[in-house]
C-alpha cells in the first residue's frame, strides 16, 4: 500500500466543501449578483456556438473529474482521514459526478462522434451510463407527460420521486436501446449498444481504482455515485414538478413548449450548471450548445435559481408551500391542467375545490 498521505488542514469542514459550495455558498451569490439578464443575439448565434472556448470548458471538467476521483481513492483507503472526512469527501465527490452528470448532459446532445463519447466518459463515474440513452430518446420526446419517470408530478415528494425516476428511466432505457438495437438487425449484446459502452467504461474505472488503491476504496466509489445520481435526480425533479403538456384534439400530446419547464436565469447557477436553468429553450433546442440558449419568459419562473430550489426540494413542506401555488397560477387557476400524482389527486383537486 501507498505511503499515507496526511494533510491537516484543522477542519473537518474542509472535506464537506463541495455540498457547502453548492448548498450554500451558490444560493447565496445567487441571491446577492441576481440574474444574468443577458440573451445571445440571433446574428452572434454561429460564432457563439462555434466558439471553442465552450467547448473546452465542458471538455476540461472531465480530466478534473477523474483526478479528483483518484486523490480521493488514495486518501479514502489510509488512515489520515476520519470516518467523518472520508463521508465529507464522499459527499464532495459526488456532487462533482453530479456535475460531471450534467457535462454528460451537454455533450451527449451534440451530433460529434468525439463528444457523444466524451459524454460517457464523464458518466463513468457515476456509472449511471443508461442516462445518455434515456435523456435524450425518453425523457425528450415524453417530457411533462405521466409517462415520464423524469418529470416530477404534482404532490410527489423528492423522496417519492427519487425511486421512481431511477427505477423507470432504467427500464426505460433498456427498451429504448433494445428497440434501437432491433431496428438496426443487431442483438442486445452488441458493440453498438450504448448503455453496455458507457457500463463498461465504469467497470473498467472502478476496476482501476480498486486495482491502484485496494477493495477498500469500493464503498467509498459506490457512495459518491449515489449521490452525484440523487444530485442530478433532484435537478430533474425542479425542472418540470407539476407540469403538463396540453393535449391535441387527436389524444396525443401537444409538442413541448416554454410553458412545461420550470426556468431560473440566476447568474452563479447558469455559470456552474451550463446554463441548464435556461430549459425550456433546451427542449425547444436540443441542439443548441449551452453557451447560445436563451432565456424565455414565456416559460414559468422559479423563485430563485435550481442550487437554491434543490435545498427546498429536500424539505417536502417547504417545497409545497413554495411551489404548490406557483402551478396553480401558472394553469390560471384551472389545477385540473397540472401533471398531478395519481395517488394524491382527490385531495390536491378538492383542496382548490374541485370535484374529482
Amino acid at each position: 500500500m501507498p505511503s499515507q498521505l496526511v494533510l491537516h488542514t484543522g477542519a473537518t469542514v474542509f472535506w464537506w466543501i463541495g455540498p457547502i459550495i453548492v448548498l450554500i455558498v451558490i444560493p447565496v451569490l445567487d441571491w446577492v449578483i441576481g440574474d444574468d439578464g443577458n440573451n445571445p443575439r440571433d446574428e452572434d448565434y454561429e460564432l457563439l456556438s462555434n466558439d471553442r472556448y465552450y467547448r473546452w470548458c465542458t471538455y476540461l471538467f472531465l480530466p478534473i473529474q477523474l483526478i479528483g476521483l483518484g486523490i480521493a481513492c488514495y486518501m479514502w483507503v489510509g488512515d489520515s482521514l476520519s470516518i467523518l472526512d472520508k463521508l465529507g469527501l464522499a459527499a464532495t465527490l459526488g456532487f462533482v459526478s453530479g456535475i460531471g452528470i450534467n457535462a454528460a448532459h451537454e455533450l451527449g446532445h451534440r451530433v460529434e462522434h468525439l463528444e457523444r463519447w466524451l459524454a460517457k466518459v464523464a458518466l463513468a463515474q457515476s456509472g449511471y451510463g443508461h442516462f445518455f440513452v434515456e435523456h435524450n430518446r425518453g425523457h425528450h420526446a415524453r417530457v411533462a407527460t405521466p409517462q415520464d419517470p423524469a418529470s416530477a408530478r404534482m404532490g410527489e415528494s423528492l423522496w417519492e420521486f427519487l425511486p421512481r425516476t431511477v427505477a423507470g428511466g432504467f427500464r426505460s432505457a433498456l427498451a429504448l436501446e433494445r428497440e434501437r438495437l432491433t431496428r438496426k438487425g443487431r442483438g442486445w449484446w452488441s458493440v453498438h449498444n450504448h448503455i453496455l459502452q458507457a457500463w463498461a467504461m465504469s467497470l473498467a474505472l472502478f476496476g482501476l481504482m480498486v486495482a491502484l488503491f485496494g477493495v477498500r476504496a469500493l464503498p467509498w466509489l459506490l457512495l459518491q455515485a449515489v449521490i452525484g445520481v440523487a444530485l442530478l435526480e433532484t435537478v430533474n425533479y425542479v425542472e418540470h414538478y407539476g407540469l403538463l403538456r396540453a393535449r391535441r384534439p387527436n389524444g396525443l400530446y401537444a409538442r413541448c413548449s416554454p410553458r412545461d419547464s420550470w426556468n431560473s436565469d440566476r447568474l452563479v447557477t447558469n455559470i456552474f450548471l451550463f446554463h441548464l436553468q435556461r430549459h425550456s429553450d433546451h427542449h425547444a433546442n436540443p441542439g443548441r450548445r449551452y453557451q447560445t440558449l436563451r432565456s424565455s419568459m414565456e416559460a414559468p419562473q422559479l423563485p430563485a435559481g435550481y442550487a437554491t430550489m434543490i435545498v427546498f426540494a429536500a424539505i417536502p413542506p417547504l417545497w409545497r408551500y413554495v411551489m404548490d401555488h406557483r402551478v396553480f397560477a401558472h394553469y390560471n387557476g384551472d389545477i385540473t391542467l397540472a401533471n398531478i400524482h395519481p395517488r394524491k389527486r382527490r385531495r390536491i383537486l378538492s383542496s382548490y375545490g374541485v370535484s374529482a
